[in-house]
């Protein structure tokens, strides 16, 4: 982008139409996407856009520019390392599943005869 911005500027200056610094830099900040849009308001707040220089402001956008994509590649690295395992199930059930099953009913229905029991003595 800076690029394609110095190839307008240059051909310009040469038909005598300049402009200043901090016309350059306010035109550069008007034209990023509005996914730029907190980082151009944290530099219009923070830094004097009259006497920023083009170059700081480059550096700035560049830096932010990599930050982003890092924190990108990283997303897209956490997604791939992250594995589904699925487990397969079985119909085949054993004999000692149900005595097991009928048991713990039995040990169920004797504890809730308990409390029950417990609840007419007006405990608790």
């Amino acid at each position: 982008m800076f690029s394609r911005f110095t190839n307008i500027i240059n051909p310009l200056q040469a038909l005598d139409k300049t402009y200043s610094n901090s016309e350059m830099v306010r035109k550069i900040l008007r034209c990023l996407s509005r996914s730029w849009m907190p980082k151009v308001t944290a530099i219009e707040e923070v830094k004097n856009l009259n006497v920023l220089p083009l170059e700081d402001l480059l550096g700035s956008l560049t830096t932010h520019e990599l930050s982003i994509q890092k924190k990108d590649d990283d997303e897209e690295k956490e997604k791939k390392k992250k594995k589904i395992v699925a487990l397969k199930s079985s119909l085949i059930e054993d004999s000692e599943d149900d005595d097991d099953n009928e048991e713990l009913a039995l040990i169920t229905r004797k504890f809730k005869k308990f409390l029950a029991s417990k609840k007419k003595f007006g405990g608790k």
